[in-house]
């Protein structure tokens, strides 16, 4: 890596304000826009990661760039996803004026992080982002499946989505997120994050989560299948599982998968583990392939969408 003694200049709530202004900019509660002012809070973010001058993070939804420039701080290479044309087009230009040593090292890549198939450059080892809070955990779930080079991620989210995806069975909170996530990975609750470091404030609290890449269970099923059960069982989570699973098979079939499985039919979707949920999805080979629960990977409360 280069000499970056000088170092990007990070934004604060004058350049926030400024960029604004500039792109005539409006944060609306519609859109969700929350702006990060506080130079220290994306620096501890990128502490928190862990990530180092040898990682290639990809960042989903740089916004204005906060993040992005405090990642040119530390790291060799960022790929950032922005879905917002007028934000990706003024990135670079904000990049080369506050870290013009460093700044060729981020590539900007106009797209929904959502249908992303692919991305350029070396393959990424960790996602670092403040993940747009309407679509955080299918973003997240659809990256971690799409980029098995991702070695570990920090990310901000909603709170009550951090509490969810570090979640542990027996959880009042533990849920789909919760499963999905650990298919893919270690993960854990990072700490809270306020509100008075975004312009303007939002209205809900914001958590950091961290995770570690680990192997997926072992199964004789596809992935889809497992998470089938999974949407399944928390389709009505104060339902036993011998009830909510027969919306993907016939009662004959889960009495014997759940006797197979180990798992007592009377227990519900929370206190199983992911294991648990490979163990029925293998013993129920003829389940059916719809996902009454899909709409679980999203919160009603998760607001936002644009976040830098």
């Amino acid at each position: 890596m280069s000499d970056t003694s000088a170092g990007p200049r990070l934004l604060g709530p004058a350049e926030v304000r400024q960029l604004a202004a500039e792109l005539d900019l409006r944060p609306t509660k519609q859109r969700g826009q929350n702006f990060v002012i506080d130079p220290n809070t994306v620096r501890r973010i990128v502490r928190e990661s862990g990530v180092g001058p040898h990682d290639v993070v990809v960042e989903v939804g740089p916004g204005l760039g906060s993040l992005t420039l405090a990642l040119l701080e530390v790291v060799d290479r960022v790929v950032a996803v922005e879905l917002d044309e007028l934000l990706a087009s003024r990135l670079p230009r904000t990049l080369a004026e506050h870290a013009p040593a460093v700044a060729e090292r981020c590539e900007v890549v106009l797209s929904d992080a959502l249908k992303v198939t692919e991305l350029p450059g070396p393959p990424p080892t960790a996602l670092v982002a403040n993940l747009p809070y309407n679509v955080s955990v299918p973003v997240l779930l659809h990256l971690l499946a799409l980029l098995p080079s991702l070695e570990r991620g920090l990310v901000m989210v909603q709170a009550e989505v951090a509490d969810r995806l570090a979640a542990k069975p027996g959880s009042k909170v533990y849920g789909v997120p919760s499963v999905k996530a650990a298919w893919y990975a270690d993960v854990r609750r990072a700490g809270a994050i306020g509100r008075n470091v975004f312009w303007p404030a939002p209205n809900v609290d914001s958590g950091l989560v961290a995770w570690t890449r680990r192997e997926p269970p072992s199964t004789t099923v596809p992935r889809e299948r497992v998470f089938a059960i999974v949407d399944a069982a928390f389709a009505q989570r104060r339902k036993a599982l011998r009830g909510v699973l027969r919306a993907v098979a016939p009662a004959a079939d889960v009495d014997a998968a759940l006797a197979a499985a180990g798992v007592d039919p009377l227990a519900r979707g929370e206190s199983l583990t992911v294991e648990d949920f490979v163990r029925i999805a293998e013993a129920l080979p003829h389940a059916t392939d719809q996902q009454p629960g899909q709409q679980q990977d999203q919160h009603p409360d998760q607001q936002r969408e644009d976040r830098s």
